[in-house]
């Protein structure tokens, strides 16, 4: 089928992005990030090499400066074959060789996003002092955003940052040098991103938080990925806020391959991406298998109940899928109100996050009805059980959290059964817990056919 007012090369076209920047022999920043960055965003990248610098995990050892009129050449030989409309640019180290890109920008009409690299992650200046004034002079005029660090953000508007009010103001100086978008990444300071469109003099912030994991290349893989995702149509936040995302996976799946900072991982993000499915896929089997039981209606709590799994290394409920709704019980029958999908459900999601904590792999949850007969069935079928009283929850925390940290620090590890007898306006519950959705499903679908023919 033809989409109208689109015809299918249309449809089919990928954008071509370049990046003007700075070889990494260690493959963890410059053009090698970036080429990684957007072959996993699905654009297709091209280079211009602006110096071959000698460097590992540990720091930079030496760089060797292309001659400018290099830099332009190759600038020119992809923007006269091909439809290039956005570039990146990362280390320009000397003078004579920013002058050379902007010359080369203005006469192709990119739309080029400026990360103005002046250190390695691993340490080793990039930038020299003469170019920082030339920079800021003919290039950032003609520049769609720029995505400096704190500290470069500083170095660009003269103003010590010790605040997101000095931020912002920091923004507005870099904005007045002609640029029409700042972006002030936050991983050296708060890891909150600031966004300030000089058009419409809006500001707008990007939360995120601070991962465990490499970082060596996260600036190029940063303004690598908002290059892409701007090629792509996003608007300059909405890039922004997805560009994060790729970074924030870039460090959470980097490996550790040096003696030095280890490198972010650009593949980390597809590598996301697949799990996400996997996850969908389990716990959507999941659920058919506990709609198809005629017997889990048994276990169907008045308020209904959920089953949820989570990503690996979840941190927040948006990391966990679950049913967008509820399981009910209809005719003597479970009955599933609602799809699954990530973030869906916080109750279930917050068991799930709680036992992580102390258990990795036990990312998956059903919540259950609660009687003596089904601890009786529990305890007959060897579950590890454990519970908390919703009468000693203390003030300011939210049940789930306190609740299940509680019951696990009883029995002294993840039981495969956690409990309570509920409280005023509160029902009692059974959570069954394990290593993925289809594992706790089938437990609960266990429990479900013994209490039958227990009650029978």
């Amino acid at each position: 089928m033809i989409m109208e007012g689109k015809n299918m090369d249309e449809m089919d076209v990928t954008p071509v992005v370049l990046t003007i920047a700075g070889s990494d022999s260690g493959g963890g920043a410059g053009i090698e990030a970036d080429i990684k960055t957007f072959g996993s965003l699905n654009v297709h990248g091209t280079c211009a090499i602006t110096s071959v610098t000698s460097q590992n995990t540990t720091g930079v050892k030496g760089a060797y400066d292309l001659p400018p009129s290099v830099v332009s050449d190759q600038i020119e030989a992809v923007c006269t074959d091909m439809d290039v409309r956005w570039a990146k640019s990362g280390m320009l180290s000397s003078a004579d060789i920013v002058r050379s890109v902007a010359k080369s920008v203005k006469e192709y009409g990119l739309h080029i996003i400026v990360d103005p690299v002046m250190a390695a992650e691993a340490g080793g200046d990039l930038l020299k002092e003469d170019a920082v004034s030339v920079l800021k002079e003919d290039l950032l005029p003609l520049s769609y955003a720029i995505t400096p660090n704190i500290g470069e953000a500083q170095v660009l508007s003269g103003i010590t940052i010790n605040s997101r009010e000095d931020a912002k103001e920091a923004a507005k100086a870099i904005a007045a040098l002609g640029v029409n978008n700042v972006v002030i990444t936050g991983g050296h300071s708060d890891a909150v991103d600031l966004v300030y469109e000089s058009e419409s003099d809006l500001f707008a912030e990007v939360p995120g938080r601070f991962i465990e994991g490499g970082t060596h290349g996260s600036g190029c893989t940063y303004s690598s990925a908002l290059t892409a995702y701007l090629a792509r149509g996003y608007s300059i936040v909405d890039a922004a806020i997805a560009a994060k995302e790729f970074v924030e996976y870039s460090i959470l799946l980097s490996k550790n391959i040096g003696k030095g900072v280890s490198p972010v991982n650009q593949m980390g993000y597809l590598q996301m991406m697949a799990t996400k499915d996997n996850v969908l896929n389990n716990t959507e089997k999941a659920v058919r298998m506990l709609e198809d039981s005629p017997n889990f209606s048994r276990l169907v709590a008045e308020v209904g109940c959920n089953i949820a799994m989570a990503l690996p290394h979840a941190r927040k409920v948006s990391d966990v899928a679950a049913v967008n709704g509820r399981i009910v019980r209809l005719q003597g029958r479970p009955k599933v109100v609602g799809c699954v999908s990530f973030g869906a459900s916080s109750h279930v999601a917050r068991i799930v996050l709680a036992a992580m904590e102390f258990d990795p792999e036990i990312r998956a949850s059903v919540n259950i009805s609660y009687s003596g007969n089904v601890l009786a069935v529990c305890e007959d079928m060897g579950l590890t059980m454990s519970s908390f009283s919703r009468a000693e929850e203390p003030e300011h925390t939210h049940t789930m959290d306190w609740g299940v940290t509680y019951a696990i620090d009883s029995y002294g590890r993840v039981p495969a059964i956690i409990s309570d007898a509920g409280g005023m306006g509160k029902e009692p519950m059974v959570r069954v817990l394990g290593r993925d959705a289809i594992e706790v499903a089938s437990i609960a679908l266990e429990i479900a056919d013994r209490l039958a023919v227990l009650e029978a």
